[in-house]
C-alpha cells in the first residue's frame, strides 16, 4: 500500500487544493491531507476548523484521510509511513519554491519521494493569500473556493471588524 502525504496550512483550502488532493488519491492507495499545525505566519481560521472543511471536501473520497501535525514534515511522514509527498505546483514561482523544499526534504528522509502535480489552469491563479486579499476587500471569491468556505471567510472578516487589515496584511503576497 502507497501512503502519500499532502501537506500545508490550507489556511483555507480552495478549489486548487482540492483538486489536487482528490487527483493524489486516484494515484496513491491512501492520502494523508495534512494541515501544519505550527505554520510561522498567522492564520485565519484554527486548525480544527481547518480540518473541519478538509473533511467536507474530502467526503466521497474515502482513501483521503484529514490529519493534522505539528512536526517537521518528513518526521510526520515517515511516522505515519507515507513514502510520497505530494505538492501543487501552479506557476514557475512555485518550482522553485518546490524544488528547494523537495531537495531539504531529500536530506532529511531520502526514502521519501517529492511528487509534484500541476494544477488544473482553472484554479493556476488561485491561492489561500490571494482569495483572502480579495474577499477583504470585498470581491468575488465564488468559484474559487466552496460555498461554505466563502461563508467562514467573510464571516471571519465581520468578526475581525477594524482589525482585519492587519491581519489580511500579515498573509498579504505584497509583503
Amino acid at each position: 500500500m502507497t501512503i502519500a502525504i499532502y501537506p500545508g496550512s490550507f489556511d483555507p483550502i480552495h478549489y486548487g487544493h482540492i483538486d489536487i488532493a482528490k487527483r493524489a488519491a486516484a494515484l496513491f492507495d491512501k492520502v494523508l491531507w495534512a494541515v501544519y499545525d505550527r505554520p510561522l505566519k498567522n492564520v485565519m481560521f484554527s486548525t480544527a476548523e481547518r480540518i473541519g472543511f478538509m473533511r467536507e471536501a474530502a467526503k466521497g473520497t474515502p482513501n483521503i484521510e484529514v490529519v493534522s501535525y505539528d512536526s517537521l514534515t518528513v518526521e510526520f511522514a515517515r511516522r505515519m509511513g507515507a513514502k510520497v509527498m505530494v505538492r501543487g505546483l501552479r506557476m514557475t514561482f512555485d518550482f522553485e519554491v518546490e524544488y528547494q523544499t523537495a531537495l531539504n526534504n531529500r536530506e532529511q528522509a531520502e526514502d521519501i519521494e517529492t511528487v509534484l502535480l500541476f494544477t488544473s489552469l482553472k484554479y493556476a491563479f488561485v491561492s489561500s493569500s490571494t482569495l483572502k486579499e480579495v474577499a477583504f476587500a470585498g470581491g468575488r471569491i465564488d468559484g474559487l473556493v466552496p460555498p461554505y468556505i466563502e461563508s467562514a471567510l467573510r464571516k471571519r472578516l465581520a468578526q475581525l471588524g477594524d482589525d482585519r487589515g492587519d491581519k489580511i496584511k500579515q498573509v498579504s503576497l505584497q509583503e
